[in-house]
């Protein structure tokens, strides 16, 4: 301040200067491609980039192809919905979000990934009014999502989709995993009462109708589970004579076939042959 001022305008302005102190620098994305949001704090984490190919992920051409052509409409500023991936545990839902946000991002280097957990639903509207205010475009994940809370998280995940007067960000796609299409809890209480119960059920059914993008997932048959074995013992030099014994021994004892009981087959394999994996 200029010499001239009076010693109470400056006594003034200092004060003035403790109140309102500067606003926060805002988060730099430079250090890589995917990140872990940390509400408390307000951190975005750094994460190293998702190992698994792309072409890794077999028994899944459809679901591949849309969850592709959807990125890529994105990362290139057009039009995109939501995105909710449902169905059978194991098929491969999240690790194919993030292989093809890889491969997405390897095209478009502004493409940013942000994984936020299902239990800090309720900070998703603070996140997409910051992300709103960057440059970089963000695919938001939250992997398993379903609302064991109740119905304030639902609400709380609709003001975000809605963006309320100002309008859901251009810059930030919502993308999540659950094993349930309407993304309810697996058992819904009725502590409060039946019409409460039925407010919050409403609420939270209500939920998935926000993605304009539902892409399913079914049960793995034989043939394609094994396709999976012999993509992972090719990639990887996983070489063993009775391989497909093996592996339908492996799911016979798992209770199921999925994609990740083939890749949990094939690093269990790794370990016996000692051979290294990317994870």
């Amino acid at each position: 301040m200029d010499d001239t001022f009076p010693e109470s305008l400056r006594r003034i302005a200092a004060a003035l200067d403790r109140l309102a102190p500067p606003a926060p620098a805002k988060p730099d994305f430079s250090a890589a491609k995917t990140y872990r949001h940390d509400p408390a704090s307000g951190a975005f984490i750094p994460a190293p980039d998702f190992p698994l190919a792309l072409d890794l992920l077999v028994g899944v051409g459809r679901q591949k192809a849309r969850l592709v052509e959807a990125f890529e409409r994105f990362a290139h500023g057009y039009p995109a919905n939501h995105v909710l991936l449902w169905g059978a545990r194991g098929a491969g839902k999240s690790a194919l979000v993030k292989a093809a946000f890889i491969q997405t991002a390897r095209i478009e280097d502004s493409l940013r990934l942000v994984e936020v957990d299902r239990d800090r639903v309720t900070a998703l509207p603070a996140l997409f009014d910051l992300l709103r205010t960057l440059p970089e475009r963000f695919l938001v994940l939250c992997d398993d999502l379903s609302f064991e809370e109740g119905a304030s998280a639902a609400k709380a995940l609709k003001s975000a989709l809605e963006g309320g007067v100002a309008g859901p960000p251009a810059n930030a796609l919502f993308v999540a995993t659950s094993n349930r299409r309407h993304l309810m809890p697996r058992e819904h209480t009725e502590r409060d009462g039946p019409l409460a119960s039925a407010e919050d059920a409403e609420e939270q059914v209500s939920v998935s109708d926000r993605f304009g993008l539902w892409i399913g997932f079914g049960p793995m048959d034989q043939d394609t589970y094994l396709d999976a074995v012999r993509g992972y013992a090719d990639r990887f030099d996983l070489a063993v004579n009775d391989l497909e014994q093996r592996a339908l021994q492996w799911a016979r004892l798992r209770g199921g076939r999925s994609g990740r009981v083939a890749w949990q087959f094939a690093r269990d394999l790794a370990g016996e042959l000692g051979k290294p994996l990317p994870l």
